[in-house]
């Protein structure tokens, strides 16, 4: 049964037979019975079949609420009791919110110095996509957004607070300035996050209170990408401050604080609500919450 839920949940992550299947290692024919077979099991339809995956039915959805409860709980008691046979140890997955990955390093190596026998893993994921592989059993944290879109039925645990910054050349008209306004940054070119990341929309959000709207000359998904352009001097961009002294910007490029009015965002942990909690996501929140005072100061 567990391993039928846990294709029912490899589904709802790809949305496509061919591609769940292969995620779980067995043909597309052998994954299809499965969920016939679960459909029988329950007496009640739970997808959606046109001529491919359509969605889930209102029971469909029931059901893989349940089964990704059955399924993180049982991994969840295995790696206790390993934790009991040999000490803590395994594999941690995050995914974090691309303007987080700059802190992470503070976090994942007071981490490793208390347990180093657990392997980490850190991916970039936008807010959504953090949430949907806490849902879908594909990490075991997130680092993300807490007090601006809904995270839904997580556990939280505050980290630091987002603090704005304009990336801008020296040389620039702004360049000798201790802060700026956000009316003023709206008349720069600008080269931000692309629309479909959380901080991109924080942003929007923000511009619009101070009653300006912006329209970017440059859009990226990369923090990466803007870093390089920025490099030029010819654009600026809004950053959080963590993010904008991690790129290793040359001294011509200056990160002046935003002000009038002042904003700032919270970022946390979220991790799916058990109880118990695995061991080793149990021992990453204290961790977290001892470091979230230090965290918030270099933030």
């Amino acid at each position: 049964m567990q391993e039928k839920l846990g294709f029912l949940i490899a589904l709802a992550r790809e949305e496509h037979f061919g591609r769940a299947a292969q995620v779980c290692g067995v043909s597309q024919p052998n994954l299809s019975l499965a969920i016939k077979q679960l459909e029988s099991h329950f007496g009640v339809p739970l997808v959606d079949r046109g001529s491919r995956f359509v969605g889930f039915t209102a029971e469909g959805q029931r059901v893989l609420e349940w089964a990704r409860r059955i399924v993180g709980n049982t991994r969840a008691m295995h790696a206790d009791i390993e934790t009991m046979k040999q000490g803590l140890s395994g594999h941690l997955r995050l995914a974090v919110v691309p303007t987080a990955l700059p802190i992470m390093a503070y976090l994942t190596a007071a981490f490793w110095k208390l347990h180093a026998d657990v392997k980490l893993t850190i991916s970039s994921q936008t807010s959504t996509e953090v949430l949907s592989r806490l849902e879908n059993l594909e990490a075991d944290a997130g680092i993300t957004y807490l007090d601006n879109e809904p995270v839904g039925q997580v556990m939280e645990v505050p980290l630091y607070r987002e603090r704005y910054h304009l990336v801008t050349a020296a040389a620039g008209p702004f360049g000798g300035r201790q802060s700026v306004t956000w009316e003023e940054v709206a008349t720069l070119p600008l080269a931000l996050l692309s629309s479909d990341m959380q901080n991109r929309r924080i942003i929007d959000r923000i511009f619009k209170e101070a009653g300006v709207g912006v329209e970017p000359i440059l859009e990226s998904n990369s923090l990466v990408v803007l870093a390089t352009h920025l490099r030029k001097g010819l654009w600026s961009s809004v950053m959080p401050r963590i993010v904008a002294e991690s790129l290793g910007l040359p001294a011509n490029i200056l990160s002046i604080p935003i002000v009038a009015p002042e904003m700032s965002t919270l970022i946390g942990m979220v991790v799916s609500v058990r109880d118990p909690q695995p061991p080793l996501t149990a021992a990453l929140v204290a961790e977290v919450r001892r470091l979230a005072p230090e965290l918030n100061e270099i933030a």
